[in-house]
């Protein structure tokens, strides 16, 4: 979730499973084998047979990459905003070397490369060479971007991958394609409508539990993580029981700002209003399914934040759910960036309060106008937004503008993230973290070096498409393979722990780790940072 539309310029049971793998390695000729055949002996282009058919994928330096592959059919036709359906199955064997297709967006530096097309349901897979002797745990990648832009091939999972585990990025359907509610899109009269794009994310887990194995996966070790608007879309899949059993562990980056999820009532609402606007003032499926994809994706809002109560895949708000435990009890990895609002207040003029963005209404931010900008974007009273800006001095910060993005993140981002600890880790595993290097190299906007929402990716994935290129020091390099390590344990282990880092669990005094370079410290000051007993008075 980084852009928003009007600023979108900027913005035992696996030895049964495995006995029927079938692996070539291509030579002379492609040979049927079992699934001992390594690729890594010959450096030769792996085939695999998976459910729907062979696939050939890329041999790399310890990791092969399988790009593109169809987990689900193209919701186009009478399949748009319908659940997602299984994929067809395929003759010959399908090249698996360049990445599909990513879903219908706004222009933007934050979107993917094309091609676009609406036929999107894809994902990748990096996998350690394969071996038969090895079940490496997997790790679903879930992207931000506002449920409306960016895509799986923005992330090369590579690096994660080489540290021992298996990591699938995928595709989901965005924006009006993948979030609108309307009533004439539902099932039956007076049901839910919306949150296809979750359903999606549903039926790649699906896939990843049918398919894994035959890329050296454990199908019943699976970690989910996502960041921004792919943290709520974790965070959601925690509630829904739609996806109960498909995942054994949560990883939320930046994802705690969108608690509150709108009624399906308020969505259709908008729902219909969008519709009408679009061209089909009759509320007819048809002529929604009519529509051309131009017209659904330049009409619709640049964030689809925070999703709706649908009953069918949410059935509650999310920050509902966790506070009364209705959750799947799996450990949680949680975590938020020091200076989340930054990138919003500098480069976009805009705040993400409530999960949806609020522009700042005067700008710049002087001392004249900061009350009056705290009391619109926050939503509160002159008296109260008067207490916030004596709780934030301006003489205490650099800048007005700095002063304002550090409040806002603590309201948006720290204290909400904060929340979600405390309700998860009463009944399950929870880590604590916060991203705090301060000279992490700007990706998304021309902004100085600060730990700012997604400034944490790049220590996880390489990022090949951001429209600022950046490289990491010596120092930033060691963060990077400790976190990497540390989410690589946390699949393996349920701990993010690793020989050279010892990280408590959160219930264990409300210690979070503070992610610095050259290596992380254990910290127990995040509230205090935040002011999050202030917040909780408000």
């Amino acid at each position: 979730m980084r852009t928003s539309h009007s600023k979108r310029a900027l913005l035992g049971a696996l030895g049964a499973v495995l006995t029927g793998l079938a692996l070539t390695s291509v030579a002379a000729e492609a040979v049927e084998t079992g699934p001992a055949t390594a690729a890594s002996s010959s450096h030769a282009a792996p085939i695999l047979r998976i459910e729907g058919g062979t696939v050939r994928g890329t041999a790399g330096s310890g990791v092969d990459e399988f790009l593109g592959l169809p987990y689900a059919a193209p919701p186009i036709g009478s399949l748009r905003w319908r659940p997602a359906q299984p994929p067809a199955e395929w003759d010959g064997v399908r090249d698996a070397t360049h990445f599909a297709p990513s879903c219908p967006q706004p222009r933007s530096p934050f979107a993917p490369p094309p091609p676009f097309s609406e036929n999107c349901l894809y994902l990748n897979v990096y996998t350690p060479t394969l071996r038969h002797d090895r079940h490496w745990p997997v790790l679903v990648w879930i992207h931000g971007g506002g449920f409306t832009e960016d895509g799986a091939r923005n992330y090369d999972g590579a690096k994660l991958a080489a540290n021992g585990m298996v990591v699938v990025t995928i595709n989901y359907r965005l924006g009006a394609l993948g979030f609108l509610a309307h009533p004439a899109l539902a099932r039956r009269p007076g049901g839910p409508a919306g949150n296809y794009g979750l359903m999606d994310q549903i039926a790649a887990l699906r896939w990843v539990r049918q398919n894994i194995a035959h890329f050296g996966g454990e199908a019943h070790n699976v970690t989910i993580a996502g960041q921004s608007a792919g943290g709520v879309s974790v965070l959601g899949l925690l509630i829904s029981h739609r996806s109960r059993g498909l995942f054994q562990r949560a990883i939320v980056q930046s994802g705690a700002f969108a608690l509150n999820q709108q009624p399906l009532a308020a969505a259709e609402a908008a729902g219909e209003a969008f519709a009408a606007a679009a061209g089909c003032p009759d509320q007819a499926a048809d002529c929604l399914r009519n529509l051309p994809v131009d017209a659904l994706v330049s009409n619709f809002p640049g964030a689809a934040i925070p999703g709706v109560i649908d009953g069918r895949v949410l059935p509650e708000s999310i920050g509902t759910a966790l506070a009364a435990g209705h959750f799947a009890h799996v450990p949680i990895l949680n975590g938020v960036n020091h200076s989340e609002e930054l990138i919003f207040v500098a480069g976009l003029h805009v705040t993400v309060s409530g999960g949806t963005f609020v522009p700042i209404p005067e700008e710049p931010i002087t001392a004249d106008s900061y009350q009056t900008d705290i009391a619109t974007v926050l939503g509160v009273s002159t008296a109260r937004a008067a207490a916030i800006a004596a709780e934030y001095p301006l003489e205490a910060f650099p800048s007005p503008e700095v002063a304002f993005s550090t409040l806002v993140s603590d309201a948006n981002f720290a204290c909400p993230a904060l929340r979600v600890d405390r309700w998860t880790s009463r009944r399950v595993p929870t880590f604590a973290y916060q991203f705090n290097d301060d000279k992490a190299p700007p990706r998304f906007a021309p902004l100085p070096p600060a730990a700012t929402h997604s400034s944490e990716l790049q220590y996880l994935f390489d990022q090949p498409n951001t429209p600022i290129p950046g490289t990491l020091d010596a120092d930033q390099q060691a963060l990077a393979a400790s976190m990497r390590a540390a989410w690589t344990s946390f699949a393996v282990s349920r701990d993010p722990s690793t020989r050279s880092l010892a990280w408590p669990a959160f219930n264990q005094g409300q210690q979070s780790m503070s992610l610095v370079p050259p290596r992380p410290q254990v910290w127990a000051g995040f509230s205090d940072a935040h002011h999050c007993s202030f917040w909780a008075t408000g």
